[in-house]
């Protein structure tokens, strides 16, 4: 279900999503979500990489899928956090749910 609201910016910004949109043949709506998308993103990937959010938990915060997340955590060059005994836990998880 969509919501509907009102925003303020200032000029600069309202001006580059204007360029966007004239770029891109598209609207100012698309525009401002594709941002705030790709603000999510950003964000979970900053949390992630300051130890501040677990995988799942950035994937959560992104809007995406785990293996997307790692995907773009790989393309961006953060660095993995997972430590051979979090392999080690989750191949033994595995093996007791099978």
């Amino acid at each position: 279900m969509t919501k509907t609201m009102s925003i303020r910016m200032d000029r600069e910004n309202f001006e580059f999503l204007n360029e966007l949109t004239k770029e891109q043949r598209s609207d100012l709506s698309k525009a401002v979500r594709d941002m705030v998308t790709r603000g999510r993103v950003l964000f979970a990937m900053e949390r992630y990489k300051k130890g501040e959010a677990s995988l799942g938990r950035a994937a959560e915060l992104a809007g995406i899928p785990v293996g997307q997340m790692m995907t773009l955590l790989t393309e961006f060059g953060v660095q993995s956090r997972i430590e051979d005994e979090d392999y080690l836990q989750g191949l033994a998880a595995i093996r007791k749910a099978w």
